[in-house]
């Protein structure tokens, strides 16, 4: 029987700027340090399969591990953050801070079918990967595995790593990465 297929979601290090600073913003010197220590605590399962969002603070954190295994981060935007309803940054982060009161069947649609996207993107995977992303896609990834529709389901640190298997076409969670009360600056 073959070994399941496990996703390492990996929590991209401390941004340079917060959610209500800037829209893209890379990572800050804790952020790359953090980066560092992740990739040596992953580093005897590797290489393994990097993909990463396509912003910043997940490719330089999916950096760290393309330099120690020597391969290539494939980009993949079905985990990217969760798209905000406005382009004003203060708006931006009252509206998470809000989202994350609620539920994902409270949320429009658009909202809905992101966080399917982000499952169904884990779900595809056919190979034990690395996955560099970012909060929200970490809590939708883990509420669809146990079942838990709220969008905040628990607060993964920076470049912690949140251990997923694909079976039978379900995520299931082995192991919530370390926690901390992340504050959206």
């Amino acid at each position: 029987m073959p070994s399941p297929v496990r996703i390492y979601l990996v929590r991209h290090g401390r941004a340079s700027a917060g959610f209500a600073e800037a829209v893209d913003p890379g990572l800050d010197a804790v952020g790359h340090k953090q980066a560092k220590a992740i990739v040596q605590e992953l580093a005897p399962f590797g290489p393994l399969p990097l993909i990463t969002s396509p912003l910043k603070r997940a490719r330089e954190t999916a950096a760290a591990f393309e330099v120690q295994w020597q391969v290539t981060a494939q980009i993949e935007p079905r985990i990217a953050e969760i798209p905000s309803p406005t382009e004003d940054l203060q708006a931006r982060e009252a509206w998470l801070h809000q989202a994350f009161q609620g539920r994902w069947s409270d949320l429009p649609k658009p909202y809905q079918a992101w966080r399917d996207e982000v499952v169904s993107f884990l779900l595809s995977r056919r190979t034990t990967s690395v996955v560099t992303t970012h909060f929200v896609a970490i809590n939708a990834a883990v509420g669809a595995a146990t079942g838990d529709d709220r969008l905040l389901c628990f607060e993964p640190d920076h470049c912690s790593c949140t251990v997923l298997e694909v079976h039978n076409d379900n995520l299931l969670v082995v192991a919530r990465g370390r926690q901390r009360a992340t504050q959206i600056r």
